[in-house]
């Protein structure tokens, strides 16, 4: 710009006459007319020559593609790749678009199947049609993502949450992602939107939902609980009945060996008689009790009582 501006300077120069400085006053006046007149032509049209050739390119970067408004003839079909390309200044306008993937977010609140509220976040990788530009900003501009995609996310989500109980929807997530994409791809499609990838980011239930859910295992775990309770019950149960038996049993045996030998209460009373003295022997305490009570007493008649009482009738039987 300034080397053009330079030049127009120096061919003003150049028209100008050397020396010719006009003796007479009206001469000077209409050369200095003329000299100015030709100044200002030649700034304008070097001004237009830049404007128009500053306006005449335009540079496409990498993973952009540009479409064409004629204001005589409208759109153009032609799309414009990257680098440097022209356009006629002032008549044709040109529109870059992005044809990178770039993502979307979106969170809405949907009912399940078992009437369940659900909070869903769905995040989609989407792209324009790099065929489809001319189309796309003829019916929905430079912001298409933001006209088409949060209506279109927030339908599919809450029709496919729709299908799948409150249980499903944590055991089914690949399912239901799955469904969710399938319904995003096919609407999408109608609005030449490419969508790569399609993702189950947040999945919450209701406040209430959770408390009911917490409830429920609580309630499980009890039941488990009270089952191996009963079972314990039952196994102790049966302990004590075993041990009963065997008591019993014991006590049934020890009344027969005493009815055919009276000797083996003598052998169970010198046993019993050994075990207290090792206590007693042991112990730092004075015991003052009868020989007789504490079974110490091998030597005196109590195995003749006991002798003479099991021989009466009616005992041991």
């Amino acid at each position: 710009m300034a080397d053009k501006v330079r030049e127009a300077m120096q061919r003003i120069a150049k028209n100008i006459p050397k020396g010719s400085m006009p003796s007479g006053p009206s001469g000077g006046g209409s050369g200095a007319a003329a000299a100015a007149g030709k100044a200002v032509t030649a700034l304008g049209a070097a001004g237009a020559l830049s404007y128009g050739a500053y306006n005449s390119i335009f540079s496409v970067e990498g993973g952009h593609r540009a479409v064409m408004f004629n204001r005589l003839t409208g759109m153009k079909s032609t799309l414009y790749g990257e680098g440097l390309n022209f356009n006629i200044p002032w008549f044709e306008t040109p529109y870059v678009y992005d044809i990178r993937t770039r993502p979307c977010n979106l969170q809405t609140l949907s009912g399940s199947k078992d009437l369940q509220m659900v909070t869903i976040g769905v995040r989609v990788l989407h792209k324009p049609d790099p065929n489809k530009l001319v189309w796309i900003y003829q019916h929905l501009g430079k912001n298409y993502d933001e006209r088409i995609l949060p209506s279109l996310m927030n339908e599919c989500a809450k029709a496919v949450v729709a299908r799948y109980n409150a249980n499903e929807l944590l055991t089914k997530r690949d399912l239901v992602s799955a469904d969710i994409k399938a319904e995003l791809v096919r609407r999408a499609g109608l609005f030449n939107v490419k969508l790569e990838d399609v993702a189950i980011t947040h999945l919450s239930f209701s406040p209430e939902y959770a408390r009911a859910v917490e409830r429920k295992q609580v309630a499980q775990q009890d039941a488990e609980r009270a089952k191996y309770i009963v079972i314990g019950a039952q196994q102790e149960k049966q302990t004590i009945i075993t041990k009963a038996k065997g008591e019993a049993e014991s006590a049934t045996l020890i009344g027969l060996s005493v009815k055919k030998n009276p000797g083996f209460m003598s052998l169970r009373r010198i046993d019993a008689a050994r075990d207290i003295a090792g206590i007693v022997s042991t112990s730092g305490n004075k015991i003052y009790l009868n020989a007789d009570s504490l079974l110490l007493n091998l030597l005196g008649d109590a195995d003749d009582k006991f002798e003479k009482s099991i021989k009466k009738p009616g005992k041991w039987l």
